[in-house]
C-alpha cells in the first residue's frame, strides 16, 4: 500500500524521480492478489484518479476487454464519446457485413489487391501507361474501374480487423483526453495468468505506443500467478516493477486471528499447519470461529477442509444452503442467484455478496476460483444425483431466459446477441455438467456455430467446455478440452477448431456443413480462394438448402471474376432466404463487375431496402451509378454512405473520381486527399 500510494503522489513527468507507470503483482491463488487491487483502486481515486479493473470474466478479446474498460472509466468521469462512435463503427460493419472479424494474426489485406494497384501505379509510368492511357482511355478506364472494385473489395474483406486497430486508437485518443481532466488514470488487469493470452500483445503494443502516445500520467497494473512472459517483455522488463506476494508469516497469522477471536493455542496452531500461511484459507478458517483442534484438522486437501469449515460454520442453514447452491453457476447476478438458491434465500443476496470470497463489477459477481473449485468438488463427489438435479434447474432456467430473448430476434440475430450467447452458454455449461455424455455433441455443434462468429466468441465456448471439463473431470470432456485448446492456440485458430470438430464423427449432417461453410469464409479472408471453394462445395454435398454457403460460394467466385456463376450461386442462397440482404448486395456487385449496371442498381436498392444500415451497399450503388454515368445520383448515394461512416476511405475516393469526371476538380481533390489521409496506401485515388 505504500509502495503504491507514494507512487500516486509523485509527478510523472519528472526527470529525477518519475512516477512508476506499470506494476505486477503477482503470487499463488488466494494469496490476496485481487483483494490488494481493490485497495490500491480506493487508493488511486482517492488521488483524483480514474480507474478501471478487467479480469477473466470480462476478457475473451482485446475488443471485449477496451469496452468493458471504457464502460468503467465512463462511469466515473462522463461519456467516452470518440470511443463509443469507434466501437459502434466495428459493430456496424460487423452486421452490416454479415462476416467474422478476421482475427489477429490472418492476412488483411489481399495479394491480389496489392498486385493490381501497383500494376495499376506501373501503367502511369511515364512513356509506358501514360501513352497506353493516351492510346486507349477507355481500356485505361476499365482498368481504373477494376481497382476501385477490387479496393471496395478490399475494404470488405479487412475492414472489421482494421476497425479493431481503430477501436484501440480511440481508446488512446480517451486517455489523453481523460488525463487532461484527472490526475492519473490507472487501469487494473487481474487474472493475467488468464486474461494475458488475449491481452499480451495487445498491451506490449499500446506500451510500445503503436496506437498513438500514452500520456505519461496513466499507471497499467497487472496482477496474475506467473512472471511475465520471458522473451515478450525482455525489451521493457526493467520498467516493471515487480511486487511479489508472499503467504502470511506465524506473527501476521497469529495477529489476524487474534482479532478475529481465535485465541486458543491448540486451535492456533491447528490453523497454522492447515492454512500454511494462505490468507484466503486463514480468513475462512477464523471465520469459522473453531473451538476445539478437531475443528479445523479433519484431514484433507487444506482448501476444501478449509472451505468445508467455513461452511458449516455458518450458522443459519438457509444461509449455509445458498453458499452451496452458488458456487455451482459460472457467474452471480441476482436473477441468477434466486434461481440458484431457491424461495428460502430470498433476503440474502447483499449477505453474499459480503463474504470475503465473493467478488465482482458491474452487474455480476463470481466465486473466488480456489472456493469455487473446493464446494463444486464437494458437491460433485458427495451428493452427486443433486449435484444433476441442481444444474439442470439452471440449464432449464437460462433455457428460458434465452426463449425470452429469442422472442425480440429474428434466428439470424440469435448470435449476434451478447444476452442470447450468454444464456446459451450458461445453459450448454450447466446440461455438461449434469450429464457430460449426453449433451457434448450437442455442444460441440455449438462451438462449430461459434467459430462462424469472432475468435472472442469461439474462445468462450472453449474456456467454458474446459471449465466444465474441470468441474466434472469427465474423461471425454477433458480430451474435447485439450483438444480445443491446442487448436486455439493455432496460427489459425478457427480452421484449426473446425477441423477438430470434423473429427468428430457424432456431428449431425447439418452442423458438418456449417463447419464446411466456415471453413470456406475463413479461406476466403486468407486469399485461399480455391481452397474455399472446395470447403463450401462440401458444405453443398451436407446441406443444399444453407442459403449461406451458396452466397459465400458466389461471393468466393465473384472475386476470382467467376461472374456468371456468382450470380447462380447468389441467386440460389436467395431463392432459399429472400430476405438475405447480404447476398442481394453481393450479386448487385457481380452484376456491376458484369457490366449489367441496371441488375445492379436493382440489386443493391432491395438489399438497401432489407437493410438500410449496409454500408458498403450504398457506397456500391454510388460507384454503379458512377460506371453508368449518372453523377449526381452517384454523389448522393456516396454522401450518404459517408454519412453513415465519415472513415470510409473507398466511399470518398470514389466521391472525389465522380466528381473529377463531372469537372468539379476543387471537390475532387478535397475528396480523394481526405480519402489518403485515411489510407495513404490507395494508389487509384493517388
Amino acid at each position: 500500500m505504500a509502495l503504491f500510494t507514494e507512487n500516486l503522489s509523485k509527478d510523472p513527468q519528472s526527470e529525477g524521480d518519475p512516477a512508476e507507470f506499470l506494476f505486477h503483482v503477482r503470487g499463488v491463488g488466494g494469496v490476496g492478489k485481487s483483494t490488494l487491487l481493490r485497495q490500491w483502486q480506493e487508493a488511486a481515486r482517492r488521488a483524483d484518479a480514474v480507474t478501471a479493473v478487467v479480469d477473466e470474466n470480462d476478457v475473451h478479446g482485446v475488443q471485449q476487454a477496451l469496452v468493458e474498460l471504457v464502460r468503467q472509466l465512463a462511469e466515473q468521469a462522463g461519456p467516452c464519446k470518440e470511443f463509443d462512435k469507434a466501437i459502434e463503427q466495428f459493430r456496424r460493419e460487423q452486421v452490416a457485413q454479415g462476416e467474422p472479424v478476421p482475427m489477429e494474426g490472418e492476412a488483411s489485406v489481399s495479394s491480389r489487391v496489392v498486385t493490381q494497384a501497383a500494376l495499376g501505379a506501373a501503367s502511369l509510368i511515364p512513356g509506358a501507361g501514360v501513352v497506353t492511357a493516351m492510346a486507349n482511355p477507355d481500356a485505361a478506364a476499365q482498368g481504373l474501374d477494376r481497382l476501385w472494385s477490387a479496393s471496395q473489395a478490399r475494404a470488405r474483406r479487412r475492414g472489421a480487423r482494421g476497425d479493431e486497430a481503430g477501436v484501440s486508437r480511440a481508446f488512446v485518443a480517451e486517455l489523453e483526453r481523460l488525463c487532461r481532466r484527472h490526475r492519473w488514470v490507472v487501469l487494473f488487469f487481474d487474472t493475467w495468468e488468464q486474461t494475458a493470452r488475449y491481452l499480451d500483445g495487445w498491451l506490449l503494443s499500446l506500451l510500445d505506443e503503436e496506437f498513438g502516445p500514452v500520456p505519461a500520467n496513466v499507471i497499467v497494473v497487472l496482477a496474475g500467478r506467473d512472471e511475465l512472459a520471458e522473451r515478450e517483455w525482455a525489451p521493457i522488463r526493467d520498467q516493471v516493477a515487480d511486487v511479489p506476494l508472499e503467504v502470511f508469516t506465524e506473527a501476521e497469522t497469529r495477529s489476524l486471528l487474534t482479532s478475529r477471536g481465535v485465541t486458543d493455542p491448540d486451535v492456533v496452531e491447528a490453523v497454522l499447519r492447515l492454512s500454511m500461511g494462505l490468507p484466503l484459507l486463514v480468513e475462512l478458517l477464523a471465520l469459522a470461529r473453531p473451538h476445539t483442534v478437531e475443528e479445523v484438522d479433519a484431514g484433507g486437501d487444506l482448501a476444501d477442509v478449509a472451505v468445508e469449515r467455513f461452511v458449516q460454520w455458518i450458522t443459519d442453514p438457509e444461509q449455509r444452503e445458498a453458499v452451496r447452491a452458488c458456487a455451482l453457476p459460472l457467474q452471480l447476478n441476482e436473477d441468477i442467484f434466486a434461481a440458484a438458491a431457491g424461495p428460502g434465500a430470498e433476503g440474502l443476496w447483499e449477505w453474499l455478496c459480503g463474504q470475503p470470497f465473493v467478488s465482482g463489477r458491474g452487474g455480476f459477481k463470481h466465486y473466488h476460483a480456489v472456493v469455487r473449485a473446493s464446494m463444486v468438488r464437494q458437491q460433485r463427489t458427495h451428493a452427486p444425483q443433486g449435484w444433476a438435479s441442481a444444474h439442470l434447474r439452471l440449464a432449464n432456467t437460462h433455457a428460458a431466459w434465452r426463449a425470452a430473448v429469442e422472442e425480440r430476434l429474428p434466428e439470424a440475430k440469435h448470435w449476434k446477441d451478447p444476452a442470447w450467447r450468454r444464456h446459451r452458454l450458461d445453459e450448454t455449461y450447466h446440461r455438461l455438467c449434469a450429464h457430460p455424455g449426453m449433451y457434448l455433441t450437442s455442444a460441440l455443434e455449438q462451438v462449430v456455430h461459434a467459430a462462424g462468429q469472432d475468435v472472442a466468441v469461439l474462445r468462450q465456448w472453449g474456456e467454458t467446455l474446459e471449465q466444465a471439463a474441470r468441474d466434472t473431470a469427465d474423461a471425454a470432456l477433458l480430451a474435447w478440452s485439450t483438444r480445443l485448446g491446442e487448436a486455439l492456440a493455432d496460427d489459425e485458430s478457427v480452421l484449426a477448431c473446425l477441423a477438430a470438430l470434423l473429427a468428430h464423427g457424432q456431428l449431425s449432417t447439418a452442423a458438418r456443413g456449417w463447419a464446411h461453410t466456415y471453413r470456406g469464409q475463413r479461406l476466403y479472408f486468407s486469399d485461399r480462394e480455391e481452397e474455399a471453394l472446395v470447403e463450401l462445395d462440401r458444405a453443398l454435398a451436407y446441406d443444399a438448402r444453407n442459403a449461406q454457403a451458396w452466397a459465400r460460394r458466389g461471393e468466393t467466385h465473384r472475386w476470382l471474376d467467376h461472374h456468371e456463376q456468382a450470380i447462380a450461386d447468389l441467386t440460389t442462397a436467395l431463392e432459399l432466404d429472400p430476405t438475405y440482404a447480404w447476398a442481394l448486395g453481393s450479386r448487385g456487385q457481380a452484376h456491376q463487375q458484369a457490366g449489367r449496371y441496371d441488375h445492379a442498381i436493382t440489386d443493391l436498392t432491395a438489399a438497401l431496402e432489407l437493410d438500410p444500415t449496409l454500408t458498403w451497399a450504398l457506397a456500391s450503388r454510388g460507384g454503379t451509378h458512377r460506371l453508368a454515368g449518372r453523377y449526381d445520383q452517384a454523389i448522393t448515394d456516396l454522401t450518404a454512405a459517408l454519412e453513415l461512416d465519415p472513415t470510409y476511405e473507398w466511399a470518398l475516393g470514389t466521391r472525389g473520381e465522380t466528381h473529377r469526371l463531372a469537372g468539379r476538380y476543387d471537390h475532387a481533390i478535397t475528396d480523394l486527399t481526405a480519402a489518403l489521409e485515411l489510407d495513404p496506401t490507395l494508389t487509384w485515388a493517388l
